[in-house]
């Protein structure tokens, strides 16, 4: 059963907000209370939030589909309903997230990071917050906005100090297993290690993480064996540590060449140039193997490299390789510029933000886009005349009416309200004036009962248009 998963794909579903509530005030010897309809309740976010004590993306691998709950709507008596409470979401430290095409959304770094994967929808007005001085009792209220869905990418990259690389057996894990308090599964048959393995080592006053990074062989950058699925966790580290293996029982391998090998894949990999290399000449302590490493010394030292000569079983030189790692890790450190205090800029997203744009189609229908008149027609109960005709002031007041005249829309013309897959498309009548005595009772709205001579033209063409095409197919000769 798989322990350690790095990589999922998450569908997250944020709360919609609770409907607006129609009440009007009810008490003895009071007909005329007023509208006392409250407010429908916000509904959750789904929040991802960094937590040190979770290592593994496992738990969303086995349950992938996560949603937050949606807002209580309204109730009479200025009651206005519940919020819907925010999902959390814990995730490694390391985290990155991606959208379905590959685009980084951000990436968590730190203990207690957040990111709003998904936010909740707003909740609808209930009457009481509608009623105005032309609108005193309105038989309506606005209906919650469905919270956002998609579908996200979670990829967890090690933070880790020190990336040790090399061939399966090369003797990655018994390092490991020597520095620090890591207990890896060690054995002496290739792919032993199937997930990345994290330790923590103290050298004199630095504490610094090492980590290896399983499954690397000719081909792992193109995703032979297990190299391409575990490479991004060397992405963090600040110094990579070639293991060498001196010992090694197959003949035709040898340590140079291993070098090569995962030299060329991580390049292949590519981001890491210029990451300091140091080579560790592992399991000396055999003899054959203190004989290789002394005939390929030479040949490393030319090349530039840093050599230490290691073995796990008789320990030898690791404490000059784990001070030696802490040297380098404490240079990494220092060179990175000193943080300063985060100065917190609040820039909140203009909510009542007018902009909206209105173009022309090729099959002639124009298209109104824009932050307010697709929020407002997702909040109308269209089964409500006076909500539609609430719909219609809103959007003259906006100017919509006098944007759809300069691109040339006359009456009866299709608009559409919204992107294509939830668009709501309306003949146009540009004569719906908006004022108070145009209301009736609660619920109507005189307006939509007005005949609109141009639409009805259009229907009775298209209706001329199928009993033609019925005729033809009824006598058109065989």
């Amino acid at each position: 059963m798989t322990t350690f998963v790095d990589r999922v794909e998450l569908h997250v579903a944020a709360g919609n907000g609770g409907h607006g509530c129609a009440s009007v005030h009810r008490e003895k010897f009071k007909p005329l209370g007023g509208p006392d309809g409250g407010n429908g309740g916000r509904g959750g976010d789904v929040i991802l939030v960094v937590d040190q004590s979770v290592t593994t993306l496992l738990e969303y691998h086995h349950s992938p589909h996560r949603k937050a709950t949606n807002g209580k709507p309204g109730e009479g008596g200025n009651r206005s309903g519940k919020d819907g409470s925010d999902l959390v979401l814990p995730v490694p430290d390391g985290t990155v997230v991606l959208d379905a095409r590959g685009n980084v959304l951000a990436d968590l770094v730190g203990e207690g990071t957040t990111y709003i994967a998904a936010q909740g929808g707003r909740g609808g007005l209930g009457n009481a917050a509608l009623a105005s001085a032309r609108r005193k009792a309105p038989g309506f209220a606005l209906l919650g906005e469905p919270g956002q869905t998609g579908e996200i990418v979670l990829e967890l990259k090690t933070v880790a100090d020190v990336a040790l690389v090399g061939y399966p057996s090369a003797g990655k894990s018994s390092l490991i297993s020597v520095l620090s308090a890591a207990k890896p599964k060690i054995a002496d048959y290739p792919f032993t290690t199937l997930v990345p393995n994290l330790g923590v080592v103290t050298a004199g006053a630095t504490v610094y993480t090492i980590a290896d990074v399983p499954g690397l062989i000719p081909g792992a950058s193109q995703g032979k064996g297990l190299g391409l699925e575990f490479l991004r966790h060397v992405e963090r580290c600040s110094v990579l540590v070639h293991v060498l293996d001196t010992a090694t029982l197959e003949s035709e391998r040898d340590p140079l060449t291993d070098l090569d090998v995962i030299e060329a894949e991580l390049k292949e990999y590519g981001g890491l140039e210029d990451r300091p290399r140091i080579v560790v000449l592992n399991k000396v302590d055999i003899p054959d193997g203190q004989d290789l490493a002394d005939m390929i010394r030479p040949e490393l030292e030319a090349r530039g490299y840093r050599i230490f000569e290691v073995s796990a079983v008789s320990r030898k030189g690791l404490k000059e390789l784990s001070f030696a790692l802490a040297g380098i890790v404490a240079e990494a450190r220092a060179a990175k510029p000193k943080e300063e205090a985060t100065r917190i800029v609040i820039r909140p997203k203009a909510v009542d933000d007018a902009g909206f744009t209105v173009t022309l189609e090729e099959d002639g229908l124009y298209r109104v886009r824009g932050e307010k008149p697709e929020r407002w027609v997702r909040q109308t109960d269209f089964n409500n005349d006076e909500a539609v005709g609430y719909l219609a002031d809103r959007l003259n007041r906006l100017g919509v009416e006098d944007e759809l005249m300069k691109a040339g829309a006359r009456a009866g013309d299709g608009v559409a309200i919204g992107s294509e897959d939830d668009a709501v498309v309306f003949d146009w009548e540009p004569s719906m004036a908006a004022g108070a005595e145009m209301l009736g009772r609660r619920g109507e709205d005189h307006r939509l009962e007005a005949p609109r001579p141009a639409a009805q033209r259009r229907r009775d063409r298209d209706a001329e248009r199928d009993e033609a095409d019925r005729e033809y197919d009824e006598f058109k000769p065989f």
